[in-house]
């Protein structure tokens, strides 16, 4: 879905109201009920994954127990879509981890997000669910929040830990903030085998501030295909084709929901 944010003219969408597990788009809510509390963000936090279920098993290189500033777990989480530093935020919440899920959901809510839900801070749950319109909602608020934008663009950084000391290079999920091509003021970007590969952005396309919202995309690199072949068809009209792959893809899909609505 593409949405004009000058007009609110919606120039493009393809089941803009179909619930759907979102994955690591979560992460711009989570990172705006982080700010929403006004905590320090150079206070220095401990990795703690103790109230988030969904992470057992799931591999990170950030180690337990080590620190960081609530900064740097935000830049973790929206750059590189750090796990560990998502759940993190949500354990160190005034009122503690329950409160900041409500907060999420409340948070929703009040931006007229309907159809949108939260379990849990990092998306890894399947229950996380929302729709392209709703996430362009998400979108449109983030533009009061430029410590999202700046954050999430940011193209790569070492990251410096405490209790052990140690160092990791952490780089942008989404590779379009590498290409000079384009003008991204925030990003996120999100996959479990549920959700499949998912994009969202406020970019630039032909000197028109837009909100780009991808869900559910066949293989590794196709949501970038997409947007770029959806910024194509808005500069030059011109559609580029789809790869048979995605295609069948998206038919299997088609047929799925289809057998689901019928039971």
């Amino acid at each position: 879905m593409i949405v004009d944010l000058r007009t609110n003219e919606v120039l493009f969408s393809s089941h803009p109201d179909l619930v759907r597990p979102i994955a690591s788009i979560t992460k711009v809510m989570t990172a705006m009920v982080v700010l929403d509390a006004r905590l320090p963000l150079d206070e220095i936090l401990t990795v703690d994954i103790s109230h988030t279920p969904e992470m057992k098993g799931i591999y990170s290189r950030v180690r337990l127990n080590s620190q960081i500033s609530r900064k740097n777990m935000l830049l973790l989480a929206l750059m590189s879509s750090e796990n560990r530093a998502a759940a993190s935020l949500a354990h160190h919440y005034p009122g503690g981890y329950d409160a900041f899920i409500r907060a999420m959901n409340a948070k929703a809510k009040a931006l007229g997000m309907r159809n949108t839900q939260f379990v849990e801070p990092t998306g890894l749950s399947i229950h996380n669910v929302s729709t392209a319109r709703d996430l362009t909602k998400l979108l449109i608020a983030t533009k009061q929040y430029p410590l999202i934008g700046q954050l999430s663009t940011t193209r790569e950084e070492m990251a410096t830990f405490a209790n052990p000391a140690y160092t990791l290079p952490f780089r942008n999920t989404n590779h379009l903030v590498y290409r000079d091509n384009w003008n991204i003021q925030l990003t996120k970007t999100g996959f479990t085998n549920a959700a499949g590969h998912c994009l969202m952005m406020r970019t630039l396309i032909k000197n028109r501030p837009v909100s780009l919202v991808v869900m559910d995309a066949f293989g590794k690199y196709t949501h970038f295909a997409d947007a770029s072949r959806l910024r194509t068809w808005l500069e030059t009209g011109k559609a580029q084709p789809v790869p048979e792959a995605a295609l069948s893809y998206k038919r299997q899909k088609a047929a799925q929901m289809a057998n689901n609505s019928a039971e």
